[in-house]
Parts: C-alpha cells; structure tokens; sequence
C-alpha cells in the first residue's frame, strides 16, 4: 500500500487510545483508488461461483476467509505501512497473519423482523472465544489485533462496527438491558472511509445495524503472535512464490527453520524484528 507517511512509527496518541479504550483509529490508511480496487474485487468474489473459504451464515452474512488465498489484490493489506507499525508496537514483532476476513453485512429494516440485531441476537461478543472459553473473562490476555477496512461507503446507517470502550479489560460479559440490542457506553466511531480501525480479541464489539439499503462490505485483517494457530486455512500456495518479501513471508506464516529444515528457534521473526529495530529509530509521526 502507498502512502506518504510509510515507514514512519507509530502515532503515540493512537498508542495510548488502543490501551485506553481497547481500539484506536488509523487515519488515512489508504487511499481512494485502492479503495475501489479493493472494493471491485470483494464484489468480483461475492458475485463469483468461488466456494473455498465461503463464509455464509444463517443470518443473512455473505464473506470469504483467507481472501490473501482468493484474491492478489488483497496481499498488499498484509504489510500496510500505515497499519503495521501500531500493530508491532501494541503485539511484538513475532507476529503474522491469522485471518483474513471479508464480510459482506447485509441491510436490514430500521423496524420490523430482522435476522440480526434484535434483542435475542444483538450480536456482542469478543473475538477468539476459544481463549476465553478455556480460561474465562477474568484471564484472557491480548493475544490477537483486528484491522477493519470499510470499502463501501460509510454513513450514520451503513452498519459500521460498534464497540464499548474499555471493555478490553472487562472480567465478565457485557450487560444489554432488557429489549435492547447495545449495552450502554456503546460508540460507532467516526472514520472515513480512508481509516482502519484496530481492535483488540478482548473488545467488545458488534456490527452496527446496516439499513441503507445495500450490503456493507468490509476486510477484517487479523494479527497474532506466531505461536497462536491460524483462524483461516494456511496460504501455502503464497508461500511458494519467489516474489514475496522476507517480511510478507513472515507474516504468512514462514516457520522457525534453517535452510536445511532444521528448527532455528525464532528465525521465522527475524523479517519483522529487524524492520522494527530500524524503524523504531526514527521520528515518531504527529
């Protein structure tokens, strides 16, 4: 991705709106004309007879997993260099890629029956529940960011993710009164349609009621440390190709292993860590 303030780190006021609120915006991310490239081809895949990592629900969601795998139009979100740099000083730099995720959120009515968005389904929840299935609310740890990329066009009722600030540190699950669909505190935040938003496995959050009329479209590119296991079906066809860079191997899922295939214990990371000693050196971005 193209941008002019690539190669810089991090702002430090995103920084500290990630650990205060649990997400945190990324301003001017991408640009117009990659927008609509992107957009073009969530539609092409959408429209396509394509049936590898199709994610349709019972709720009216259309998407695919692992679109990095579908799509090449897609691999340059895996290193944004407006994105990348948050998200190495929020996790480490042994991270890669675990998921991505494009979902296509249908409209529904202002009123009347709808399949999503209701008082029995209002559709809370934070992400990798395995993790909090296995150790509860009280223990689970950031292990894992979200970057959400809105490709339509966003408006007060185009459905754009919702979440309640500082519920990343919540021990138990958040509380809707009676006959509502949101809990208290909860916030849509104001982007264009150029910003990423970043948020974290433990941030409760929610896709917004969508009643515009036409689905909303958006990319979910999901981070986590390298011991974790991928969500999507590993990109081994990716990783076979000659042109990737050492960091976008990393990021795919490179192994720990020496040229002759024996274990060498954190060389997979080696891309990132030493793109991070180097960045890290220069100027933060105000």
């Amino acid at each position: 991705m193209t941008s002019n303030r690539a190669g810089a780190p991090p702002d430090p006021d995103a920084i500290q709106a990630f650990h205060r609120s649990g997400y945190a915006i990324i301003r001017d991310a991408f640009t117009e004309a990659e927008r609509l490239q992107l957009l073009g081809a969530a539609k092409d895949l959408l429209a396509s007879p394509v049936t590898t990592g199709r994610d349709r629900g019972a709720d009216g969601k259309d998407g695919f997993r692992g679109i990095v795998n579908l799509a090449p139009v897609f691999l340059p979100l895996v290193t944004n260099s407006v994105v990348l740099p948050t998200v190495v000083a929020l996790l480490s730099p042994n991270i890669r890629l675990l998921s991505s995720h494009l979902i296509a959120l249908p409209s529904m009515p202002a009123s009347g029956p709808r399949s999503i968005r209701t008082p029995e389904r209002p559709g809370w929840h934070r992400d990798m529940y395995g993790v909090t299935g296995d150790l509860g609310d009280n223990n689970t740890p950031l292990m894992a960011i979200k970057c959400a990329y809105f490709l339509t066009d966003i408006a007060s009722d185009t459905g754009t993710t919702m979440f309640l600030p500082g519920s990343h540190l919540a021990t138990q699950p958040v509380t809707i009164p009676a006959g509502h669909i949101d809990p208290p505190g909860a916030t849509t935040p104001r982007i264009s349609q150029h910003d990423v938003v970043l948020f974290e496995n433990r941030t409760w959050h929610a896709a917004g009621l969508n009643t515009s009329g036409k689905p909303r479209l958006a990319v979910m590119m999901q981070y986590g440390y390298r011991w974790l296991a991928s969500v999507d079906d590993p990109p081994a066809d990716l990783l076979e190709r000659t042109d990737l860079t050492a960091i976008e191997r990393q990021l795919l899922g490179e192994p720990d292993r020496a040229a002759d295939g024996s274990l060498a214990k954190g060389s997979g990371a080696a891309a990132v860590r030493a793109w991070w000693q180097d960045l890290s050196n220069r100027p933060a971005i105000r």
